[in-house]
């Protein structure tokens, strides 16, 4: 398995992504082959800094870098030799089987959409968020910010992925989806709640268990909430900014540890045809090692092509 990695992408690039793949190598047993693309004597170098060296890592070097605040469209096009432009090539002539990068994240959504093209079906793809959940358990939000306007029939299909992404990455047979609403009966919500609810309801992909309130996204009344992107982002802000508060305040708990989002690594885009991960612009070496180890896991488990099976039936 080839896995290709945006190495020039975030705010600390590219140190803590090397860094990363040496732990990832270091801790990992049937590792998969790297393919490091980004400016090739600088990465090289802080390898021999490290006095690393692997016959599993591929060096692609790339002249350019798309900067944070470039417009995604744009930049993409007139920077055809940056990392993120030929780590999407290399994953749409199959030359690698995921791509991953913490850099620019509109470039890394217009680059899926228009590379790799989303599976055939799917009106939308999504992000989404892990919720850790106060008994311990881990749960799911979709969407958190790339969608923040949505149709009824783009919830009922980011149920879809979600319940797939659940079942494959976090070994849940069965998830429980619950929409976020203003109250638990039917009936309940916005015009969008309102329509979504019956769509969910009808769908035999998914296991709905209704209405879930703002009060119950840290409780385990459901593995996986849907929601429009914008609401699910603000959820998803107000989240990290309780790891950020434990932190200041030097409080320690495990629960609160386990908001660092570090320890996930990055999100996946769901609904496109092979593994994209999105990671946070100030990843370090723990998320980059996270990231690997997801998109590992997704190519493995054929996430995407499981997703395809359930848009086909």
């Amino acid at each position: 398995m080839n896995i290709g990695i945006d190495m020039m992408g975030g705010d600390f690039a590219p140190k803590e992504a090397v860094k990363g793949v040496i732990n990832y190598f270091s801790t990992t047993e049937n590792a998969s082959s790297l393919f490091l693309i980004g400016h090739q004597e600088q990465i090289q170098k802080l390898f021999v800094e490290h006095n690393f060296q692997s016959d599993k890592i591929t060096f692609i070097h790339a002249e350019q870098v798309i900067d944070m605040h470039e417009h995604p469209t744009k930049a993409l096009k007139e920077k055809q030799q940056s990392s993120i432009a030929i780590g999407f090539h290399l994953l749409a002539t199959g030359k690698i089987d995921a791509f991953i990068s913490a850099g620019n994240t509109g470039a890394m959504l217009v680059g899926a959409l228009f590379s790799i093209k989303a599976i055939e079906g799917v009106l939308r793809p999504t992000i989404s968020a892990l919720l850790p959940k106060e008994n311990g358990s881990t749960g799911l939000i979709l969407d958190v910010g790339l969608n923040a306007d949505c149709k009824p029939e783009q919830l009922n299909q980011f149920a879809i992925l979600g319940t797939v992404y659940a079942q494959q990455i976090f070994g849940i047979e069965n998830p429980r989806v619950g929409l976020l609403n203003v109250g638990e009966e039917e009936g309940k919500g916005n015009l969008l709640a309102q329509a979504t609810y019956p769509l969910l309801k009808e769908n035999g992909h998914i296991n709905f268990i209704g209405n879930i309130e703002g009060r119950d996204v840290l409780l385990d009344k459901a593995d996986l909430i849907v929601c429009e992107g914008f609401t699910g982002n603000i959820i998803l802000k107000m989240v990290e900014s309780l790891y950020s508060i434990s932190q200041k305040n030097n409080i320690q708990h495990n629960y609160f540890d386990r908001f660092n989002f570090e320890n996930y690594g990055g999100t996946p885009v769901l609904g496109v045809n092979k593994p994209v991960i999105i990671g946070h612009g100030i990843s370090q070496n723990l998320a980059f090692q996270n990231m690997i180890l997801l998109a590992q896991k997704m190519a493995e488990k054929d996430v995407m092509g499981k997703m395809k099976q359930e848009f086909m039936a």
